[in-house]
């Protein structure tokens, strides 16, 4: 799976245990990072679903939290679905999931829609029935997600200039940065695996995802909503070719 975590290094469910959840206020009650993590696998074991894969990491000396789930339910024999979660000790984002894929051949991550729940405070049990209404919503997520993925590996590039202004258009937007332009690039005209080697928006989509690996979890966060909509990933107009 494509979610680089701190230090190069995955953290397990124990050490994220460990984090202290700070003292909360009146107004604000922050959620430990691990109940947010059983709230979700209960959720999934509950709908008959089975988590195959996950990947974890801290940031800013554990105030936040990002995960990727894999789950064994896809349409497609190309990726299969993930859920993306997050979650913040320091008032920076409200706990949220979202719906993902990981293309099978790469581990590249792809997401689509906006993030659900979007609380900053609730309780253990308030946590996982927001969840299970959180999980519908995802449900719908996951199928505009994958439309747009067959739509993209249909819509081909007419020319290596079109790709070339969608890649520094995408830095001018803050989907990468600036320096990974020509990794962008040299990674779509040269892509390490077969599969992406037509010159479609899929493949170029591929070629920001294996850069976006190398990102903090922080990072990555941003870059792949930036990736969304700038691909069109949430059923959208492209952001990424209004200026093509």
């Amino acid at each position: 799976m494509g979610l680089i975590m701190q230090n190069g290094e995955f953290v397990g469910r124990d050490e994220i245990a460990r984090v202290d959840t700070p003292q909360g206020t009146a107004s604000w009650k922050p959620v430990p990072h691990i109940d947010v993590i059983d709230a979700v696998t209960e959720v999934i074991e509950a709908s008959q679903w089975s988590i195959t894969d996950e990947r974890f990491g801290l940031a800013s000396d554990g105030k936040k939290l990002f995960g990727v789930m894999t789950i064994n339910r896809t349409s497609c024999p190309e990726w299969t679905r993930c859920i993306g979660l997050r979650n913040s000790h320091d008032k920076s984002f409200a706990v949220g999931l979202t719906a993902g894929i990981t293309v099978l051949v790469c581990s590249n991550l792809a997401f689509g829609g906006g993030t659900v729940i979007r609380r900053k405070h609730t309780s253990r049990l308030e946590l996982t029935e927001l969840v299970e209404i959180a999980m519908n919503e995802l449900e719908d997520q996951f199928l505009t997600l994958e439309t747009a993925a067959e739509t993209l590996k249909v819509q081909y590039l007419k020319d290596d200039d079109e790709a070339r202004s969608a890649i520094v258009r995408a830095a001018e937007i803050g989907v990468i940065n600036s320096s990974d332009i020509l990794p962008v690039w040299r990674e779509y005209k040269t892509p390490r695996h077969d599969e992406f080697s037509e010159p479609t928006r899929w493949s170029l989509l591929n070629a920001f995802t294996e850069i976006v690996k190398k990102y903090t979890p922080a990072r990555s966060d941003q870059a792949y909503s930036a990736l969304n909509t700038a691909f069109g990933m949430d059923g959208n107009r492209p952001r990424l070719w209004e200026a093509v």
